[in-house]
C-alpha cells in the first residue's frame, strides 16, 4: 500500500537518493528543503512518515518535530530523525521532542528501508 513519505533535508544528494529509495519501496514521495517548507508540507499533505534532518535552514528538525507534536491534528504523523548528529545527547534530544526513531548518517539503505517498513506497518 502506497503511503506518503516526506523527506525533509537541505542536502540535494540526500534528497535524490532517499527519493529514489522511497519510490522503489512503493511510497508517494514529498520533498522539503528546509524546516519551514517541511512544516507547510506536513500540514497540507499529511504524510504518514517524515524523514527529518536536524540541521536545516529556517527551522531545525527538533523545532519541526516539536511543532508537529504540539498540533493535535498531526498526532498520527510518524517522525524518523535522519541526521549526522549522532551523539547520545543529540539522540536524546530528538526522542525528547517526540521523534519516533533516530537514524544517524551515514546509514545503510537496506536498514533504513527496513526501519521505514517497520514504522509504517
Amino acid at each position: 500500500m502506497s503511503q506518503k513519505v516526506l523527506i525533509a533535508d537541505d542536502e540535494p544528494n540526500i534528497l535524490i537518493s532517499l527519493e529514489f529509495l522511497m519510490k522503489r519501496e512503493g511510497h508517494q514521495v514529498l520533498l522539503a528543503r528546509n524546516g519551514i517548507e517541511a512544516l507547510e508540507v506536513i500540514r497540507s499533505e499529511r504524510p504518514a512518515l517524515v524523514l527529518l534532518d536536524v540541521m536545516m535552514p529556517g527551522r531545525n528538525g527538533y523545532e519541526v518535530c516539536q511543532a508537529v507534536r504540539a498540533d493535535e491534528a498531526l498526532a498520527g504523523t510518524k517522525i524518523l530523525m535522519l541526521t549526522a548528529k549522532g551523539r547520545d545527547t543529540d539522540i536524546a534530544q530528538g526522542l525528547g521532542v517526540g521523534a519516533d526513531g533516530y537514524v544517524t548518517k551515514p546509514f545503510s539503505t537496506q536498514a533504513l528501508a527496513a526501519k521505514v517498513r517497520e514504522m509504517l506497518a
